[in-house]
């Protein structure tokens, strides 16, 4: 459904993105996943075609970004990051406006705004302005607005940051229905657990350069090594050794290709020295951990 084709965009001496390559498959949902500033806004925007002066190209359903922008424009329904609502007007109002700007009208038009009211959960509330709402009652528009004219394909910039919990799962619903009607889904996030659970396949991006892409599953046999997860106020690193370790959080990681193995050891260990670790478990990696092997950092200390 869409292939980016080596996209670089610089701004003066400033490198946003560097040669650019994956592909994305009909009907699934993708996460674009890495730090605030690692260029993530800039290749949706590119692929929305709102940044129109870059090197490469993205081909969608067979149309050119770069020779056949109206029509890509056509398949695409953008949700920036930033509200792009008039809050003076209410919930139907905003919708009225952005279906006539994607050419709706009449009959089509208002079938399509009870739709998607209902898509969104907002059927009940569409009459009120929407500086009345909350930010995830607004988010939640945000959507609305750019799925009235039925793209095939949406692009989400980061669409729950700023939200409480109840918002957020209430997108998470939206987007699951999205993807059941068929929908092409690219979904920006620097939340891992966000990508974990809503997305089929991933690109890791950093500093504009695209780390590795996938099926979870791909990278996590890639990457993934077997370990087990040890904390406890007692529990030193030296009570560890020979095993290879590293910290996470407020214990350690043991790595070992047998994992049961070292597990039944340490519990011996740790009786004879009469240690009461907090936690002992397997642990399974998570995209946070490929993060840190591909960059030596975690992603939210960016």
């Amino acid at each position: 459904m869409i292939e980016v084709a080596r996209v670089s965009k610089s701004y003066g001496n400033l490198q946003a993105l560097a040669s650019i390559e994956f592909t994305i498959d009909k009907g699934t949902c993708f996460g674009l996943v890495g730090p605030n500033g690692a260029g993530k806004s800039t290749l949706m925007k590119i692929l929305a075609g709102i940044l129109q002066h870059f090197e490469g190209d993205i081909v969608v359903d067979r149309f050119s970004v770069t020779k056949e922008k109206q029509a890509v424009k056509q398949l695409i329904g953008y949700v920036p990051q930033e509200l792009c609502l008039e809050e003076t007007l209410t919930a139907r109002d905003n919708l009225l406006l952005f279906g006539r700007l994607y050419g709706l009208s009449g009959k089509d038009l208002h079938n399509r705004m009870e739709d998607v009211l209902e898509k969104i959960g907002l059927a009940e509330r569409s009459k009120d302005k929407v500086l009345k709402f909350s930010g995830g009652l607004k988010r939640r528009l945000n959507i609305g607005c750019a799925l009235l004219h039925e793209p095939a394909i949406i692009i989400m910039d980061e669409p729950t940051v700023g939200i409480d919990p109840q918002s957020r799962k209430s997108i998470f619903s939206i987007i699951e229905q999205l993807k059941a009607d068929g929908s092409t889904i690219i979904y920006s996030s620097h939340y891992m657990e966000e990508v974990e659970h809503l997305c089929d396949s991933i690109g890791l991006i950093d500093k504009g350069v695209l780390l590795e892409n996938g099926t979870m599953d791909r990278l996590l046999e890639k990457y993934g090594t077997p370990s087990l997860y040890v904390s406890g106020d007692t529990i030193e690193a030296e009570h560890l050794h020979p095993y290879p370790i590293t910290s996470k959080g407020d214990g350690f990681l043991v790595i070992d290709a047998d994992p049961l193995f070292v597990l039944e050891k340490l519990v011996i260990r740790f009786r004879e020295l009469e240690l009461q670790p907090r936690r002992l478990e397997l642990y399974y990696p998570k995209l946070e951990d490929i993060f840190f092997q591909l960059t030596g950092t975690m992603l939210r200390d960016n």
